[in-house]
Parts: C-alpha cells; sequence; structure tokens
C-alpha cells in the first residue's frame, strides 16, 4: 500500500503513527494523549494495544487499530467500526460479531483498506502522522484527483489520430469559450499560502500559510488598535517580541492548514486583530463552525517569553464553549479563559465542531 493514508473528517480520533493507527471515539479523549505518545516514538502494534487494553475492555466499547508490518497488514475492530480489505485475493468485510471481544486479521498482500466508523464519507484529505478527527480512513487507496482521465487521451490519439487532428480546426468558434473557463485555476489561488520552495510539510500536500497576513473569508476585519482587546502577558514573564525569528512551533489543523508560530496566530469563525499595527500584523485562521460552537475570534497561539522562551503558548480569549487542551502524557483540561498556558510538542486543541489544532516542532 503505497498511497498515502486518507480521512473524511469527523468525530472520532485518529492517532495516526508511521507503523500504528490507532481509531477510536470522541468519549475516549483521555486514552489519546497516551497513545499518541506512543506511536509518535514508534512503539510496535503489542505496545499500542497493551496501553489500549489498560483501563479494561468495559471502558471500550469501541476502537479499531490498523498495524503496518513489513510482510502484512494486521487489523482489529471492535464494535461499531467496519473494515474492508482489498487483496489479490478478493476482498474481505471485517466487523465484530456481537459478543466476541473484538475481530482480528493478518492480511498479506494488502492493496487497500478502508476503516468505516460513522458515516460513509468521502476521503478526501490526507492522514500524516499526528492527531485528527475523522469518520472514515483509507490505507493504499489512490486519491481523488481523477487522474484516469489522462490515461484515457493517449489511447483515443493513439488509435484515431485523423479525427483528433480534424476536429478541433473546424471549432474555433467553440474554442472560444476555453479563456473563460482558464480563471478556475485563479480560483484555487486561496489554497497556494506561499512558493512552492517555501513549503515546510513533508508531503508538500498540504497548504501552508504565508508569513503575509491577508482576509480569508471577507469577514476578517483590521483596524486601528483598541485597549480593550489587549491581552494580558503571562504573569511574572516579560512580554515576548511581536514577530520571532524563528518559529517556535508549527500548527497543524484538522481543516489542512499549516501554521509557523513565529508571531500570533488568532483562530475562530471571523478573527479580528484589530489591535496589531500594520507591520506586525498577526497569522489570522478562520475555520468552519456550522454549530456556532467556535467564537469569532476564539483562540491566540503566540511565541512564549521567560521561561517559556523556544515554546508556543495557548490563551483561550473568552470564548463561549471553551477550549479543550490535550497535553502529552497529562489528562484534558478546559483553557481558563485570558490564562496563557504553555504547549508541549504532540498537545492538541480542541475547539469544537470538529476542529483541533495538533503542535509540533518547527
Amino acid at each position: 500500500m503505497s498511497a498515502e493514508p486518507r480521512f473524511a473528517a469527523g468525530d472520532w480520533y485518529a492517532v495516526a503513527g508511521d507503523r500504528v493507527t490507532v481509531l477510536l471515539p470522541g468519549s475516549q479523549r483521555d486514552r489519546v494523549a497516551h497513545l499518541w505518545d506512543l506511536t509518535d516514538s514508534g512503539a510496535d502494534v503489542d505496545t499500542v494495544l497493551d496501553a489500549l487494553l489498560a483501563g479494561g475492555l468495559s471502558s471500550l466499547d469501541h476502537f479499531a487499530l490498523v498495524a503496518h508490518g513489513d510482510d502484512a497488514t494486521r487489523l482489529i475492530v471492535r464494535g461499531a467500526p467496519t473494515a474492508t480489505v482489498s487483496s489479490p485475493s478478493g476482498d474481505d468485510l471485517v466487523s465484530a460479531t456481537p459478543g466476541t471481544a473484538w475481530a482480528e486479521r493478518l492480511v498479506t498482500g494488502v492493496t487497500s483498506l478502508r476503516v468505516t466508523l460513522t458515516g460513509d464519507g468521502e476521503a478526501d484529505r490526507v492522514l500524516t502522522p499526528g492527531l485528527a478527527r475523522v469518520s472514515v480512513v483509507e490505507f493504499g487507496a489512490p486519491a481523488p484527483t481523477g487522474t484516469p482521465a489522462p490515461a484515457a487521451a493517449p489511447a483515443t490519439v493513439a488509435v484515431e489520430p485523423e479525427p483528433v487532428a480534424h476536429e478541433p480546426e473546424p471549432e474555433p468558434p467553440v474554442a472560444e469559450p476555453e479563456p473563460v473557463v482558464e480563471p478556475e485555476p485563479a480560483a484555487a489561488a486561496p489554497l497556494h499560502f506561499g512558493e512552492p520552495d517555501d513549503d515546510p510539510t513533508p508531503t508538500g500536500e498540504t497548504p501552508v500559510v504565508q508569513d503575509e497576513w491577508y482576509d480569508r473569508d471577507g469577514q476578517t476585519q483590521v483596524g486601528g488598535p483598541v485597549p480593550d482587546f489587549d491581552r494580558p502577558p503571562v504573569p511574572g514573564q516579560e512580554v515576548a517580541p511581536e514577530v520571532v525569528s524563528h518559529p517556535v512551533a508549527s500548527l497543524i489543523f484538522s481543516t489542512g492548514d499549516v501554521v509557523a508560530v513565529d508571531r500570533t496566530v488568532l483562530v475562530g469563525r471571523a478573527p479580528e486583530a484589530r489591535r496589531f499595527a500594520s507591520h506586525d500584523q498577526p497569522h489570522v485562521v478562520t475555520v468552519a463552525s456550522p454549530q456556532q460552537e467556535i467564537s469569532s475570534t476564539h483562540l491566540e497561539i503566540r511565541p512564549g517569553a521567560g521561561a517559556d522562551h523556544g515554546s508556543a503558548i495557548a490563551t483561550d480569549l473568552g470564548s463561549t464553549n471553551g477550549t479543550v487542551l490535550a497535553q502529552p502524557g497529562l489528562e484534558p483540561e478546559e483553557l481558563t479563559p485570558g490564562i496563557a498556558v504553555s504547549l508541549i510538542p504532540g498537545a492538541v486543541l480542541d475547539l469544537g465542531d470538529g476542529v483541533t489544532i495538533q503542535v509540533t516542532n518547527a
């Protein structure tokens, strides 16, 4: 299975490592941080499975685990998840029989594997090592990029070169509307957040927010400084510079965006950056919130100072529904509005409405 894993957004957690991926329902948030610490360190499937079952099966009604070995793929499903495994011998539907602990398969020559958790969405987002909120995960399935169409074109030209050569000539009037279609690539321009050489992501598939601030959805507002919008610094610490020379962390959004923390980052449905001067505009990240669980200006993440120098710190900006922080090895906690908290690599911030932010090293 050479293609990159892909997923459809949903309410389940995907703890994705290079060797093992664990899929858990949203109610198992307290297990996520420890499992991510193991999968990120390259732990084998038995170590991860032992940690997953440490609290007992009585509190773990549903989960799925996929482990990729050199010769075989190991699949375990319990409860609601189902999986379709494709191999040279055919397709196999794997699901747990009621009354059994789980269903397990060890399959060689797997060409693709689709794990369905809730719904039946299209897996159109790349799943990189880390945490994501998912409903479907596919391993080895080709990306939905419509690549078969170019393959058909050469076959047509090779079989009937004459008709293909003649058809364009009598149709210049019909071809004239084509310049109207060509602006479509320009419509995708908002997804291009930097030049190709500036893309710090390992695959080049995930868009990276560029250093310049810009309006992403027409709702973001910029204006003169507003004193009552200022957020207090960390008590007893000096204020960090507005822009640092090297990013202190990277933020991987469940939406696919990646943001470098080299200055303040504002996140929300329609973030306001009015308190910033024109020379130190922050990164502004607008996220969708169909259920209105995310506030207009929900969360601030910025470089730390003093004891937190070299780290990123997060502050809930008085959001309506709050922000939950899960740090590796620690119990999840809800941020206190206005109080900055230092972020550890591997930490996950949950803003609601399925939007999460994973913190990684810059």
